[in-house]
């Protein structure tokens, strides 16, 4: 395939996910558009790559360059852009506006892409589980529906949102059903925390690059799939079923950020988590703006209880504390439920870990000064793993608290006894997430006895 003089030239901002989504399923076999760069942001690290031509396609036969964000007024001169199409999520109103007004101050045009254009249809049926922001509960949320799944009997493929920060032709398509196949596949502390909880669990896990081969792949031994979405994002499938989850830690933020509020007009299910944390007045607010932007949707109530595993004594302890990554930097909370943990056990003292940061650790604190008295668990890369451990043996404390999703202290040496911190989705009342989902699960089930696809 050849390019023409009439072609649109396009930069497509991203952070290694829904950027190369958007490209395969909108610009990768259309011949009035020639993508020029991707960009890259949020995550460390994923810059000055090049998206292989094996997967670009034919009409990209050296590929296309990922470049920092920062350039993106020069090179939409330097190319000529066309049109800049934002591609990541969980952005303030304002940030998307700020992006937008670089790219038409540059000459360009500023587009977002809608469901219709980049969702992909399945033969089987799909369960999104979505959110308003970074850190809102879908890992626990996702487990929730997952065993709900199982237990009715349903084979399950979790097809987690793209997390392709290595060799992206190696990660075209990912298949997990095993712990020691995550290990094998060199995964940063990102993959794992989403990754090994639901194969313990008996769910198959997928991700990595071209989201229709990989669901193809799931399709043919699943009879259900179920979306786990990144950050805030909506869903690369069509859903029959989309939850989407609200955090009353974050009021308001369900109408303010970028595309958090799409998934909550979406929602056929909204679940309201953290409603042991947060206060009355907060879980009321945005009970009352989910019923503004989403009137028709199921409304399920939900805690997020934290459990300690067996190990050292943390009552009258220098506690630090590990948080989960992505919640606490592009998420914006200056805790999470390891915090929580700590003090509910009586933690004397929460070590402040910026002191001793290093390297790329530092450099995180400086990016997100939001941050309060933890240590955000970043590990993508062996440099950045090694500058992680090297911060919490140099922290002055007794024992370190694990909030992340994860058992840290098997792939880092943090140089304290550790215990890690458990939390799943604790449903308040009725309906339930199961109550919720009940009527679109008798209608599959009832097709698999038929030996029929499921109406859609």
């Amino acid at each position: 395939m050849t390019t023409t003089q009439t072609s649109r030239r396009v930069v497509i901002l991203g952070a290694g996910g829904r950027d190369f989504h958007d490209f395969n399923t909108v610009f990768r076999d259309d011949p009035s558009t020639r993508v020029v760069a991707f960009t890259a942001a949020q995550i460390p690290g994923i810059a000055d790559r090049r998206y292989p031509a094996s997967l670009a396609g034919p009409a990209y036969p050296e590929g296309i360059p990922i470049v920092s964000e920062d350039e993106l007024p020069a090179l939409v001169a330097a190319q000529a852009v066309d049109d800049v199409i934002l591609a990541y999520s969980d952005l303030a109103y304002s940030d998307v506006m700020h992006k937008a007004s670089t790219a038409l101050a540059a000459g360009a045009s500023f587009r977002l892409l809608g469901p219709r254009e980049t969702m992909i249809k399945s033969t089987r049926p799909v369960v999104a589980v979505c959110a308003v922001r970074t850190g809102c509960g879908k890992s626990q949320t996702t487990r929730r529906v997952g065993r709900i799944l199982l237990d009715a009997g349903f084979t399950v493929a979790l097809i987690r949102h793209p997390m392709p920060y290595g060799d992206l032709e190696k990660m075209r398509v990912q298949r997990f059903a095993s712990v020691s196949d995550i290990d094998a596949s060199h995964p940063s502390i990102e993959e794992r925390e989403e990754y090994e909880e639901p194969v313990r669990m008996g769910m198959v896990m997928y991700a990595g690059v071209d989201y229709e081969q990989i669901l193809r792949q799931a399709e043919a031994e699943a009879d259900v799939i179920v979306w786990d979405g990144g950050n805030n994002d909506f869903p690369f499938y069509v859903p029959d079923v989309l939850v989407t989850i609200v955090d009353p830690l974050r009021p308001g933020h369900e109408l303010a950020y970028y595309p958090g509020e799409t998934t909550l007009r979406m929602a056929d299910v909204v679940v309201v988590n953290k409603i042991d944390s947060a206060a009355a007045a907060d879980v009321d607010a945005v009970v009352a703006n989910v019923a503004f932007a989403n009137p028709g949707a199921t409304i399920v109530r939900a805690a997020s209880p934290v459990t300690l595993v067996p190990g050292p004594a943390i009552a009258g302890q220098r506690v630090l504390v590990v948080e989960d990554g992505p919640t606490i930097t592009h998420g914006g909370m200056p805790f999470g439920a390891g915090t929580v943990a700590a003090r509910q056990a009586g933690a004397a003292e929460l070590v402040d870990p910026r002191p001793y940061a290093v390297g790329s650790i530092a450099e995180v604190y400086r990016r997100y000064p939001a941050i309060g008295a933890v240590l955000p668990a970043m590990g993508y890369g062996d440099a950045q793993l090694a500058e992680l451990g090297a911060t919490a043996r140099a922290a002055e404390c007794d024992v370190v608290v694990i909030g992340t999703p994860m058992d840290l202290a098997r792939v880092v040496d943090l140089g304290h006894p550790s215990r890690r911190v458990t939390y799943d989705l604790a449903e308040i009342g009725s309906p339930t997430v199961a109550e919720a989902l009940e009527p679109f699960m008798s209608k599959w089930a009832a097709a698999r006895r038929g030996g029929t696809e499921p109406s859609r």
